[in-house]
C-alpha cells in the first residue's frame, strides 16, 4: 500500500506526503534540503508547506522531548472510567493538572485516555489516588511506561 493510498485527500500528493515525513522529524529542516529529497525547487517547497498550513495538515511546529531527560522517572499512560454526566467537568478538571501533558476523550475502553508525567512513583501514585477522588470518576486504570520502542508523529 502506497503512503497516498493511507491519506484521502485529494488536496494532497505523495510530494506533499514526503515534504510531511521530512518535517515531522526534523521541523526546522531547511527548505533547500527538503527541495533535494523531494525533488523541487526551494520556492515550490515553500509554496507547499504554506498549503499545509492553510488547509490545517500542519498546525503547529513542536519540538519532542524526553520526560526522563528533564527528570520525570515515571510516565503512564492512563485510561479513566467516568460517568457520562460528570465527562465534562472531569476533563475541565484534568485540563488544569501540570502533570497532565496528553488528554483525549475515547470511545475506547475508557472515556478518558491520558499522558502523565512524574517525577517518581510515589508522585505518580499520588496524582492517580487525586484522580480517582475526582468527582465522577468510576475507575483510574494506569500503564506505567517501562520504556518507548517507537514514537513517530506520521
Amino acid at each position: 500500500m502506497s503512503s497516498t493510498q493511507l491519506f484521502n485527500s485529494p488536496e494532497l500528493d505523495e510530494k506533499d506526503l514526503k515534504i510531511l515525513k521530512i518535517l515531522s522529524k526534523n521541523a526546522r529542516a531547511p527548505f533547500s534540503e527538503i527541495a533535494r529529497e523531494v525533488e523541487l525547487s526551494d520556492v515550490a517547497v515553500m509554496k507547499r508547506v504554506r498549503k499545509l498550513e492553510q488547509l490545517g495538515v500542519i498546525k503547529r511546529y513542536t519540538i519532542v522531548v524526553d520526560p526522563r531527560k528533564l527528570g520525570y522517572r515515571s510516565v503512564s499512560i492512563t485510561g479513566i472510567d467516568v460517568e457520562p454526566e460528570y465527562l465534562f467537568s472531569v476533563v475541565d478538571k484534568l485540563k488544569t493538572m501540570p502533570n497532565v501533558k496528553f488528554l483525549a476523550i475515547t470511545s475506547g475502553d475508557h472515556s478518558i485516555m491520558t499522558i502523565i508525567w512524574a517525577k517518581d512513583s510515589e508522585e505518580i501514585s499520588k496524582i492517580h489516588e487525586e484522580l480517582s477522588k475526582i468527582r465522577g470518576v468510576k475507575r483510574v486504570c494506569p500503564a506505567i511506561v517501562l520504556d518507548v520502542i517507537k514514537e513517530e508523529t506520521l
